[in-house]
C-alpha cells in the first residue's frame, strides 16, 4: 500500500476490515425531505462542490491509518467513517449507473477494485454489522430492514438509503462525473505491522469527521501501555481489552441515543473511586497511567467500564420497557446525578423493586433540583449515602431517608433546604419549563386516569402520540373567543402557568391553535385532562382565571404529593 495513493488503488487487490474493538459505523445519516445531517450532507455536499469548481487539484479524502494483519489485508485504525461512507456511496452510485446501463468493462473492473470481486470484498465492517452491510449495500439481497439490533446497522441503512434518494434524478454525465472524482481522489496512508505504533498514532491525529471520543482515546491508551508495560502478559491483556472493547462498543450501539458514552465513562470512575466529584475523566485517567505500574488499574477499570455499559443496556432496554419507574426516570432525561447510584445497584445484584424505588427517588430530586434551579450543589448534599452505599452495605434505606429528609426539612436549615417542599411549591406556581411541565402533565394524567379504576396500568409517557404542550387560552390575545379579559393580570400571571397547561399529541396541537374555546373544548377527547376540561366548564364554556387557579391548584397538590 503506498503512501501517496488514490481511493481505487488503496482498495484494489486488498482486503480491509474494521476491528470489533474498534467503533461502528457513527455517522448519523437520518434525513427528512431530503435533508441530511451534517457528516453524510458534507460528505455529498463537498463531491458536489468539487465537480462544479475548476480545480485542476485531486479531491482529497484524508489519512488513512492502517494496521498490516498479513499480505493484503488491513486493519483500519483511523478513518473507517469515511471508507464506510466511501463505499456504501460507490456502491449506490453502480446501482444507479447499472439502472441506465450495462457497466462497460473497465467500470465493471472499478467496482472489481474498489467494491467486490467475486466473493472477495474489498471492505468490510465490524463483524456484528458486516453481514447485513454486504446484504443490503453490497450485494442488495435484503431490501428492508427487519431485525436490525444495532443503531449502527441502522445507520448503515440510513446512509444507503439517502444515497440512493439523492442520485435517483441524476442523469449519466453527473453518475461518470462522480465516479472519476471518487476513484481518481488521493489519500495518504499509513500502514503499520506494530499495533502499538498505530494505536500512538491514533491518539495524535485527528481527520476531518467526528473527532473521537474521550472514550476512545482511553482506549488507545489503555492499549498503548498495554504493549509498554504489559511484559509477558502482553498478547493476553491486548486481547481481554479488544474483547471488552468489542462488548462496549455492542452496547453502545443499543443506547447511544439515550445516554453519552463518555459520560458513561465518568460515571465508571466514580463508581471505581466512590465519589461523586470525579469529573475529568481525561485528566484523572492519564494521572493513574502516568503511575510505576499502570496494568491492574487498567484491567480493572476496562472491565468495569464493559460492566457499567452491560447494565447500561439492561436499564436503557428491557428494564425501561418493563418497569414505570425505570421509564419515567429515563423519560425525565438530565439525570446525570442519578447513574452512578444506578450503575452501583445493578452492580450489587440488588432487586428490581429495589432499583424501582431507587429510581422514584432520585427522579424526585431531580425534578426539584431542575424546577427550583437553585446554583446550590446538590452534588456535595448526596455524596455522604453515595459513598456509604458499598457491596458490604448495598441497602438504599438511607439513600431513601435522606431524599426524603432533605424534601420535608424546614427552611432554617439553609444548607439543605433548597429542595424541601416549600422551594417545590413555590417554583410550581409560576412559569414553568416546558419540557418538565410535559413531563408533569403526564404523571397529572395517570392520576385521573387511575381515579375510581381497580387494576389500572398507568399509561407510558411513549404512548402518547408525540407529546406537546398546549396554552389552553393561548399566548396571543384573541378577543371574542370564549377566554377570559387579557389584562396584565392574566397575562403574567394565568397564561405561562400549570393550570393553563395541557398535554396534547402534536397534529392536535396544531389542529387547534388559536381557536375560540369552544371549538378547542369540543376537540379535547383524547386524554383524561382534555376531559377534565369539559367537565369543568360544562355549565359555562367560558376559560376564566378562576378555572385555571382552580386546576393549578389540584396539579399543585398532586404533584407536592407525589414528587
Amino acid at each position: 500500500m503506498e503512501a501517496s495513493t488514490s481511493i481505487k488503488q488503496m482498495l484494489a487487490g486488498n482486503r480491509i476490515f474494521v476491528p470489533t474493538y474498534q467503533r461502528a459505523y457513527s455517522w448519523d445519516t437520518e434525513f427528512e425531505s431530503r435533508k441530511a445531517p451534517k457528516q453524510i450532507n458534507t460528505f455529498l455536499s463537498d463531491l458536489e462542490d468539487y465537480n462544479r469548481s475548476t480545480t485542476k487539484s485531486k479531491y482529497y479524502f484524508g489519512h488513512f491509518l492502517f494496521e498490516e494483519k498479513e499480505t493484503n489485508k488491513f486493519g483500519v485504525i483511523d478513518g473507517q467513517q469515511r471508507m464506510t461512507t466511501i463505499v456504501i456511496f460507490l456502491s449506490t452510485l453502480f446501482k444507479k449507473l447499472e439502472s441506465i446501463r450495462p457497466l462497460t468493462e473497465e467500470e465493471e473492473i472499478s467496482k472489481e477494485d474498489m467494491i467486490i470481486r467475486k466473493s472477495v470484498y474489498r471492505f468490510e465492517t465490524v463483524d456484528y454489522d458486516d453481514r447485513f452491510f454486504k446484504d443490503y449495500v453490497i450485494n442488495q439481497t435484503k431490501k428492508d430492514k427487519n431485525g436490525l439490533k444495532t443503531v449502527s446497522a441502522k445507520r448503515i441503512a440510513s446512509a444507503f438509503d439517502f444515497f440512493t434518494s439523492q442520485l435517483a434524478d441524476k442523469d449519466e454525465i453527473y453518475l461518470l462525473k462522480m465516479l472519476d472524482t471518487i476513484q481518481n481522489s488521493s489519500c495518504t496512508t499509513h500502514p503499520v505491522k506494530d499495533e502499538s505504533e498505530a494505536i500512538q498514532m491514533f491518539i495524535f491525529q485527528n481527520n476531518r469527521g467526528k473527532k473521537p471520543s474521550i472514550l476512545e482515546i482511553v482506549k488507545a491508551q489503555f492499549m498503548f501501555n498495554v504493549h509498554l508495560y504489559g511484559g509477558e502478559e502482553k498478547e493476553s491483556l491486548i486481547k481481554e481489552i479488544k474483547d471488552r472493547f468489542e462488548e462496549i462498543y455492542k452496547s453502545i450501539s443499543s443506547i447511544e441515543y439515550r445516554i453519552n458514552e463518555d459520560d458513561v465513562l465518568v460515571y465508571t470512575l466514580r463508581v471505581h473511586f466512590n465519589s461523586l466529584w470525579e469529573t475529568n475523566a481525561i485528566d484523572k485517567i492519564n494521572k493513574l497511567l502516568s503511575e510505576e505500574n499502570p496494568i491492574p488499574f487498567i484491567k480493572y477499570f476496562t472491565q468495569s467500564l464493559a460492566t457499567s455499559f452491560e447494565h447500561l443496556t439492561t436499564f436503557f432496554g428491557a428494564d425501561e420497557r418493563e418497569y414505570l419507574e425505570i421509564h419515567s426516570l429515563v423519560t425525565l432525561g438530565g439525570i446525570g446525578i442519578s447513574m452512578p447510584f444506578i450503575i452501583k445497584a445493578y452492580k450489587f445484584g440488588l432487586p428490581k423493586s429495589d432499583i424501582s424505588q431507587l429510581c422514584s427517588n432520585l427522579e424526585s430530586m431531580v425534578i426539584r433540583h431542575r424546577l427550583i434551579g437553585t446554583r446550590a450543589d446538590i452534588t456535595s448534599r448526596l455524596n455522604g449515602v453515595y459513598k456509604e452505599f458499598t457491596t458490604e452495605n448495598p441497602n438504599i434505606k438511607p439513600i431513601v431517608d435522606r431524599i426524603e429528609w432533605m424534601k420535608n426539612i424546614g427552611s432554617d436549615s439553609w444548607w439543605w433546604a433548597y429542595w424541601n417542599n416549600n422551594e417545590l411549591e413555590r417554583a410550581l406556581q409560576g412559569g414553568v419549563n416546558h419540557s418538565i411541565a410535559k413531563f408533569l402533565l403526564w404523571k397529572y394524567e395517570n392520576l385521573l386516569e387511575a381515579q375510581g379504576k381497580r387494576g389500572y396500568s398507568p399509561t407510558r409517557f411513549d404512548k402518547i402520540t408525540s407529546p406537546e404542550l398546549e396554552h389552553i387560552a393561548p399566548q396571543t390575545e384573541n378577543p371574542e373567543t370564549g377566554y377570559d379579559i387579557y389584562d396584565e393580570e392574566f397575562i403574567n400571571q394565568h397564561i405561562n402557568c400549570l393550570g393553563n397547561y395541557l398535554l396534547l399529541s402534536k397534529s392536535h396541537n396544531c389542529s387547534v391553535g388559536n381557536k375560540p374555546f369552544t371549538d378547542k373544548r369540543a376537540s379535547y377527547t383524547h386524554l383524561e385532562q382534555q376531559r377534565e376540561i369539559q367537565e369543568m366548564t360544562k355549565n359555562n364554556p367560558t376559560w376564566t382565571r378562576d378555572l385555571i387557579q382552580q386546576r393549578k391548584e389540584k396539579i399543585i397538590g398532586y404533584l407536592m404529593s407525589n414528587i
